[in-house]
């Protein structure tokens, strides 16, 4: 992409965020009549309590609280849900023997579960690190275990034929094979968490951003409501791209070539 286009992406994106923060004045502050309710919500007062919350580092405990929150049950969901997609991709029968109960439990939301995580583990981290580990273990598996078996049984072949050990075809053919999908598959994972994560710090947790739109909702300041909103959405926006960054896919090209070491360093190690 030259830079031109890129700099025609990146207008057209402000243009669209424009168009919403214009949609939001119109639909607060321009058409409701003097003194309705609608006007507290009104970008002026959203952006003066989010200078205030910025000024008196009330947000950023908030804002890490919900990160390491959000960061321990990716990680956690990737520790389970990496290993299982792989067996699942790998074993028929154990694809056959989980996945109906796999489909069912996933098709239950993870907010349904909030009784029981409140049950299990009570108030606190966590209740919501459970939750957010229910909603983004299931695309991880699915994305693992799609991986696994598009990987060419043909290289899987070859590298049994030169004697290949398991630690050896794992890393360097299976993992290079499933890799797009993993990743794929933690990208979706992060947007997933960073949605549960709201309600569910609405389990009588004392920090996080869920917590900030309970208290600013109880003391009556929309405005300050309207802030964290935006500060969520923006946090969000960003989490986004640097997921996109960090999970980058590596060319075609390379991933080749990790595989076709296999061979050449299989079969030195047979000479």
């Amino acid at each position: 992409m030259t830079v031109r286009h890129h700099v025609r992406e990146t207008l057209v994106g402000l243009a669209g965020i424009a168009l919403l923060v214009l949609f939001w004045w119109a639909a607060t502050s321009f058409l409701p009549p003097v003194g309705a309710f609608a006007r507290r919500f009104a970008p002026e007062f959203a952006l003066r309590a989010l200078g205030e919350l910025a000024a008196s580092g009330l947000l950023w405990p908030h804002l890490v609280a919900s990160a390491q929150r959000v960061g321990v049950g990716l990680a956690l969901s990737a520790l389970l849900g990496i290993p299982l997609g792989v067996v699942i991709g790998s074993v028929p029968w154990i694809a056959r023997l989980l996945g109906p109960s796999l489909q069912l439990v996933r098709m239950v939301s993870p907010l349904a579960w909030m009784p029981l995580a409140l049950l299990v583990f009570g108030a606190g981290s966590r209740s919501v690190v459970f939750l957010i580990v229910l909603a983004t273990l299931w695309p991880i598996v699915l994305s693992t275990a799609d991986g696994v078996k598009r990987v060419d049984p043909r290289w899987l072949l070859v590298g049994r034929s030169l004697g290949a050990s398991r630690w050896e075809l794992l890393r360097t053919i299976v993992w290079p094979g499933i890799r797009p999908r993993v990743l794929g598959g933690m990208r979706l994972a992060v947007g997933v968490a960073w949605i549960v994560l709201v309600p569910a710090e609405m389990l009588g947790v004392d920090s996080g951003l869920g917590y900030a739109i309970l208290d600013a909702r109880d003391r009556l300041d929309y405005g300050e409501l309207m802030a964290v909103l935006l500060v969520i959405g923006m946090s969000g926006f960003a989490l986004d791209g640097l997921a996109r960054v960090v999970l980058r896919e590596r060319p075609l090209v390379r991933r080749r070539g990790r595989r076709e070491s296999l061979v050449v360093a299989v079969a030195e190690r047979g000479n």
